[in-house]
C-alpha cells in the first residue's frame, strides 16, 4: 500500500497486552490515604451499630429490667462467721429480706425461734416478756389462721416469710432484730406435721422453747372461763383474753366453772398423754423446756431463754394482769365434787401444789 510507513497498533489480545503493559496507560499507584478512610469507615458503622442496637435492647428491658442487671453485677461481701463457735453456726443466720433493707445491720446474727404451747398456758403473758427486749420479735400466734396451717406446704412458706424477717406485725422490731419467732400451739397444725416440721427446724437450725402448765387442773379453769366471757363478752361487749389492769382482771376472775366431774379425770388424762406425746416428737430438736408455775415463782427462769437465744441478760416486764389468783377451792363452784373425785389418783397432786401470787 502507499503512503508513509507508521508504526503498527497491535489489535485483539495482542492489543489489550499492550495496553496493559505499557505503564502510560494506566497509573496503578492508589492514593497512600485511601485504606486508612476506608477503615476509620468501617468502624464508624460498627459503632453506630452497636449504639443503635444497646439503644433497642435498653428500650426492651425498661428501667426495671436495667436494675436487674445492675445488681445482678453488684456483688455483696459475704458476712464474716469466724468469731461463731462451731457448734453455733447452724443457729446463726443472716437474713435478707426482700421487703426492706438491714442496710448496716444485715451482719447482723439472728436467732430463730418458737415458742411451743397450748391454750392458756400463759404463753401470751411469755411472749410480751420476751418482746420487751430490744433484740427479740416474737410475732404471735400465726398459724391461729386456718389457711396458713392446711398443709405441710402452707406451714413452710409462713415459716420462711417469717424467719426472713419479711413478717409484718405489731412485735416486729428494726432491721437490727437479733432473735426472731413465733407463738406455736400444739393443735395449729404442729402435731399433725411433727415430721417435717421437726425436720424444718433441724435444717433452719430453729430453737424451740416448750412452754407449758404443770397444774393442768388450774389451766382447765383458765379455759372454761375464757371461752365463757368469748360468749358473754364482760368487759364492754368485748371478749379479752388478756387483761392489762386489775379492774378487769376482778371482773372476769368472778366466774366460777362448774367442773363435770364425771370425765374430769379423762379430760385431764387426755391433756397429758397429748402434751406428752408432743414432746416425745418434738425432742430431737434444740430446745429448752420451761414450765409456767416455774416462771411465777422464779423470773430468773427467762435468762435460760435469752441464753438460748444468745441475746443479753436485760429485766424483762410486761403489762399483762394475772386473772386467777385465788386458790382453786374459790375458783372452782364444785370444789367439793372436785376434791372428791381427784383425791387418792394419779391428778391429787393438782389440788394442793398451788403458787402464791
Amino acid at each position: 500500500m502507499g503512503g508513509a510507513k507508521g508504526e503498527e497498533k497491535p489489535g485483539g489480545a495482542d492489543d489489550w497486552c499492550y495496553q496493559f503493559g505499557n505503564k502510560n496507560t494506566f497509573d496503578l499507584k492508589a492514593p497512600k490515604k485511601s485504606p486508612l478512610a476506608l477503615r476509620m469507615f468501617v468502624f464508624a458503622m460498627t459503632m453506630l451499630c452497636g449504639i443503635s442496637i444497646c439503644s433497642m435492647c435498653m428500650k426492651q428491658l425498661g428501667s426495671d429490667g436495667w436494675s436487674r442487671i445492675v445488681k445482678i453485677e453488684v456483688v455483696e461481701p459475704p458476712c464474716n462467721k469466724s468469731a461463731v463457735p462451731p457448734s453455733e453456726v447452724q443457729f446463726v443466720h443472716y437474713p435478707q429480706p426482700i421487703t426492706y433493707s438491714r442496710e448496716e445491720c444485715k451482719c447482723n446474727p439472728v436467732r430463730f425461734f418458737a415458742i411451743i404451747s397450748s391454750q392458756r398456758s400463759g404463753s401470751g403473758w411469755f411472749e410480751t416478756l420476751l418482746n420487751s427486749h430490744m433484740n427479740v420479735s416474737s410475732n404471735g400466734e400465726i398459724f391461729s389462721t386456718k389457711e396458713r396451717r392446711s398443709n405441710i406446704s402452707s406451714i413452710i412458706k409462713t415459716l420462711d416469710k417469717v424467719y426472713n424477717l419479711d413478717w409484718n406485725s405489731s412485735a416486729s422490731k428494726n432491721e437490727c432484730t437479733a432473735a426472731v419467732g413465733f407463738k406455736w400451739m400444739l393443735n395449729q397444725g404442729l402435731v399433725a406435721n411433727h415430721e417435717d416440721v421437726v425436720k424444718y427446724f433441724n435444717q433452719r437450725g430453729v430453737s424451740a422453747i416448750f412452754l407449758f402448765r404443770r397444774n393442768l387442773l388450774r389451766q382447765l379453769v383458765s379455759q372454761l372461763a375464757n371461752n365463757h366471757d368469748r360468749y358473754l363478752k364482760q368487759l364492754n361487749g368485748t371478749h379479752k383474753a388478756h387483761v392489762h389492769t386489775k379492774h378487769e382482771a376482778r371482773i372476769l376472775a368472778k366466774y366460777k366453772p362448774r367442773l363435770n366431774t364425771t370425765s374430769l379425770i379423762w379430760q385431764l388424762k387426755q391433756v397429758d398423754e397429748y402434751t406428752r406425746g408432743a414432746l416425745e416428737n418434738l425432742k430431737s430438736t434444740r430446745h429448752v423446756t420451761i414450765y409456767y408455775e416455774d416462771l411465777i415463782l422464779n423470773r430468773t427462769k427467762l435468762f435460760d431463754v435469752l441464753d438460748l437465744l444468745k441475746v443479753p441478760r436485760r429485766k424483762l416486764v410486761s403489762r399483762h394482769v394475772k386473772i386467777h389468783t385465788k386458790p382453786l377451792s374459790e375458783s372452782i363452784e364444785n370444789w367439793d365434787e372436785v376434791y372428791s373425785t381427784l383425791n387418792g389418783t394419779q391428778y391429787e397432786s393438782f389440788l394442793t401444789s398451788d403458787y402464791t401470787i
